[in-house]
């Protein structure tokens, strides 16, 4: 079923991220080619909802809505100039909040003609009415100070991304779930062997149910405390076994990480 993985990555970033490389929308197309894509879906970060997070932080996250405009240009310009030797997709990367679903769904709506592919990802988990970025190490630590327990922090990130599996998001909602286990980035920081198996088989099921893609994504295995893939363990062995369908997903801030070796698959 997975013979074909690297031909399509499915989550790619731009010069257009406030936290990644100014490398050309080209070079990241040659670089996908060389790799040998065949399609690939530009996946930028999507407008967060204010009051998240503090606009400074908010800023360095995601694209501000009047940056969309110019995105879906750009976009669309390298989709012409490549259209003869490789399939590109406009899509964007959406934060799923919990306690911002009609939000989240109203910004989807306005882009609704554009969109043509998207990523959801679970960036930040909810406690005690705040929000704490579970991949900025600052506030993974400030949460497990809080929580006291890294089994803790790790129920309540997987139980939201069941929530974003189930969330209602309008009809324009992704329907891939991006890295889902991003909780792991600090895994060599903070070890655990995690295998909630009730959870993780919610969150199959629940995948499984929607028919919903996973984004097989390969940027942990870049990280300094990370080094696997995201899905990686147990939840991968049941997604494989589900035979559920895997997207590959470089997660490229620069052109030069679009390319991905699969020999340990």
């Amino acid at each position: 079923m997975y013979d074909n993985l690297s031909i399509r990555d499915g989550h790619m970033h731009t010069p257009f991220c406030p936290h990644g490389t100014k490398d050309t929308l080209e070079s990241y197309v040659e670089k996908a080619i060389k790799e040998g894509r065949r399609e690939i879906t530009f996946t930028e970060h999507f407008p967060m909802p204010e009051g998240v997070t503090t606009e400074t932080f908010r800023r360095e996250c995601t694209l501000l809505e009047e940056e969309i405009p110019a995105y879906i240009e750009a976009i669309g310009r390298v989709k012409g100039n490549y259209k003869e030797r490789i399939a590109i997709h406009l899509g964007f990367e959406v934060d799923y909040i919990e306690g911002y679903e009609n939000k989240i769904a109203d910004a989807l709506n306005q882009y609704a003609t554009t969109i043509e592919d998207g990523v959801l990802s679970v960036h930040f988990v909810k406690f005690e009415n705040q929000y704490y970025a579970i991949d900025y190490l600052p506030d993974f630590e400030t949460l497990l100070t809080k929580i006291q327990s890294l089994e803790k922090i790790y129920d309540l990130y997987f139980e939201t991304v069941l929530k974003s599996i189930e969330a209602d998001l309008g009809k324009y909602k992704p329907k891939r779930i991006g890295h889902p286990t991003l909780v792991r980035i600090f895994n060599k920081k903070y070890p655990i062997a995690y295998e909630n198996e009730c959870l993780f088989q919610a969150i199959v099921t629940a995948l499984k149910e929607k028919k919903y893609e996973i984004d097989f994504n390969m940027a942990g295995l870049k990280k300094e405390f990370c080094k696997e893939s995201y899905p990686s363990g147990r939840l991968l062995e049941l997604i494989k076994k589900e035979h559920l369908p895997l997207i590959l997903g470089s997660d490229a801030h620069c052109a030069e990480r679009v390319k991905i070796d699969l020999s340990s698959f």
